[in-house]
């Protein structure tokens, strides 16, 4: 992990198991999820992320595929996402507040990300969060590893 951890892409989609889509900035609302995200909701996956790195190693085998191509909400660069621990707290941006709830899904069926991509590196890459507290985020927005007595980068 480096110290310039940071959001690479916000992306959102209506529907479950689809591509989602690159924003400009997207709108987390606390203990829900993104405002207009079909992942959204009351349960502990509401928010997914990947890191860029993992998406680089699927664009390394040939694949054309990019930032919400696996579903992810945040594209993230700099912090190796899959060595967090559960309960893990990440601070984005200046309001934004995930706390890690799992590492990683099952899939039971290839979803439409499989067919589209090729493979699908979520299950094994991807973790997911709530959200503890809600806010604007957007692409270049810091993230920081939050210590009850004080925030502390990622390093």
């Amino acid at each position: 992990m480096n110290k310039e951890a940071k959001v690479v892409s916000v992306n959102i989609s209506p529907g479950k198991g689809e591509k989602k889509t690159p924003a400009e900035c997207g709108r987390l609302i606390a203990d829900f999820g993104f405002k207009g995200d079909g992942h959204s909701g009351d349960w502990h996956r509401q928010v997914s992320l990947l890191a860029n790195e993992s998406i680089d190693k699927m664009k390394a085998l040939g694949l054309d595929v990019g930032c919400g191509d696996f579903a992810e909400n945040l594209t993230t660069k700099g912090i190796n996402l899959v060595t967090l621990s559960l309960g893990t707290r990440l601070a984005i941006g200046d309001e934004v507040l995930l706390e890690v709830t799992q590492i990683g899904k099952e899939c039971h069926n290839r979803c439409a990300i499989y067919y589209q991509a090729g493979n699908c590196i979520m299950p094994k890459e991807g973790i997911f969060a709530k959200v503890i507290s809600g806010g604007e985020i957007k692409a270049g927005d810091r993230i920081r590893m939050e210590n009850r007595e004080k925030d502390e980068e990622l390093n």
